[in-house]
């Protein structure tokens, strides 16, 4: 029987949600799952058919969920169905349901970048203008060359065989849940107010449990082109098959 996984897209277009979950959606195929692509958040409305589930990936860039949306994703976790995403497609989400950040390990709050701008909390129409008025930032600002070092003695096969790798995209720095399986640690020199605090280790790719279901989340993948880097698309196969119910 083939294994069924639910990808819910939406949000900031910035991250190219439809064209990466098609992606993953292929990769997801060709390892024999059943995969149900969704635009919208009403296919989390209904808890029983989640619980059918083997695979839940969210690929929603801010936005708003219903507490009982949340709620059907906790217990269907809970109940052993795995959940996995990347970059702001998971953890820069749904930003005031505390219970879906329980749930996934982290929120998103800065790029370090190699300058230090202002970051809005809103990507709404109205904000970005505001901000490009006040306080513009150029294309690529929040780029920065950055290296992921794999964690040794990690006993994982998400990382197993992986080596440090380095690549140019979003670094991010993120608020996470301090039970959480660190894999994979990038070093974030950040700048701006922040940078008195000195360098800092980030994780960049961790797991963590939700009662019988298994969470995977890495912070790679801002756009689809980021999913081209071998080890980038590995660790993200890797990482959402590890995640997946075990029948």
């Amino acid at each position: 029987m083939k294994q069924k996984a639910l990808i819910f897209y939406g949000g900031w277009d910035g991250h190219e949600p439809k064209k990466v979950s098609e992606r993953v959606k292929g990769i997801l195929e060709n390892e024999g799952f059943e995969v149900t692509l969704s635009d919208t958040l009403e296919c989390l409305a209904e808890k029983d058919p989640l619980m059918d589930l083997d695979l839940i990936i969210p690929m929603w860039t801010q936005g708003q969920m219903d507490d009982r949306y949340a709620f059907h994703i906790s217990e269907a976790v809970e109940s052993g169905v795995g959940i996995g995403g990347w970059h702001g497609g998971m953890c820069d989400s749904f930003r005031w349901n505390i219970e879906y950040q329980f749930i996934t390990g982290c929120q998103w709050v800065s790029h370090p970048g190699d300058t230090w701008y202002h970051h809005i909390s809103d990507l709404s129409k109205e904000n970005l203008e505001y901000v490009m008025k006040y306080y513009p930032s150029p294309d690529g600002a929040f780029y920065t060359d950055y290296e992921v070092n794999i964690k040794r003695g990690a006993a994982s096969p998400i990382i197993e065989g992986i080596q440090d790798f380095s690549l140019r995209s979003e670094q991010y720095y993120l608020h996470l849940d301090p039970c959480v399986n660190v894999l994979a640690t990038t070093e974030i020199e950040t700048v701006g107010p922040h940078s008195a605090n000195g360098p800092v280790t980030m994780p960049v790719v961790y797991t963590k449990l939700w009662g019988k279901g298994r969470v995977f989340y890495s912070s790679l993948g801002h756009i689809d082109k980021v999913f081209e880097i071998p080890e980038v698309s590995e660790i993200t196969k890797r990482g959402l098959l590890w995640a997946a119910r075990k029948r």
